[in-house]
């Protein structure tokens, strides 16, 4: 009687998580499944390192197209100041100082009498 009582209870909810606990926990079952804990251990670092990386990545993508747009109202504002610079009135005026003028009339052009070449066709 007292073993059909010991077998019902084994079979009975709980006396089956307890032969399941009992077999998971012994020391010989946790030694045996240790690489595997320590196989998902790793795989949890490289999770988390995984995770930072592409945090920082992200980081510096959106601070690097940051300056990339500073760097283009930049470039654009430059290109405006020398586009109104370069106007032959501003040009003009900014040579001024210098004793330059605009010519009024066409250039002269020179040519050189003594070493003409005749061609013999």
């Amino acid at each position: 009687m007292a073993k059909e009582q010991q077998i019902e209870k084994e079979k009975s909810p709980s006396g089956i998580k307890q032969s399941v606990w009992k077999r998971w926990l012994n020391y010989q079952s946790v030694v045996k499944q240790l690489p595997f804990f320590l196989f998902l251990t790793g795989l949890a670092v490289l999770y988390i390192y995984n995770g930072h990386y592409a945090d920082n990545t992200i980081r510096q993508i959106n601070k690097t197209a940051k300056d990339v747009k500073e760097l283009k109202y930049e470039y654009t504002i430059l290109k405006g100041e020398v586009m109104a610079l370069s106007k032959p009135g501003e040009v003009a005026k900014a040579v001024e100082p210098l004793g330059l003028k605009v010519l009024t009339e066409s250039p002269i052009v020179l040519k050189d009498s003594v070493n003409v070449v005749k061609s013999s066709n």
